[in-house]
């Protein structure tokens, strides 16, 4: 399978505040970056390229993360961009940067 790009968002549910929950979300982060594949972090949400089953494993891990930071549930919202002939980040920005 070609790369795919993927936009996922954690929701901690069950946090006290919202520094307690911004650290939760750091955490999430905190796994795609040590991935080594491609992202890149915005304000709602974070995208990544790559093998498909690489990246769900990835979402999968900073799921755990949110939980081990405290969250009593996590809620993940996911966008999937399949294109046979392969997706990436940078055409997607390429216009604009």
């Amino acid at each position: 399978m070609p790369a795919v790009t993927v936009s996922f968002e954690v929701l901690p549910g069950g946090l006290p505040d919202k520094a307690t929950t911004y650290a939760a979300v750091d955490a999430a982060i905190a796994v795609v970056a040590e991935s080594g594949l491609t992202y890149r972090v915005c304000p709602m949400e974070t995208t990544i390229e790559g093998d498909y089953d690489a990246i769900m494993a990835v979402i999968k891990r900073a799921q755990e993360a949110v939980l081990a930071a405290g969250a009593s549930r996590v809620f993940t919202l996911i966008k999937v961009d399949y294109d046979p002939n392969g997706s990436s980040i940078a055409e997607k920005l390429a216009k604009y940067e």
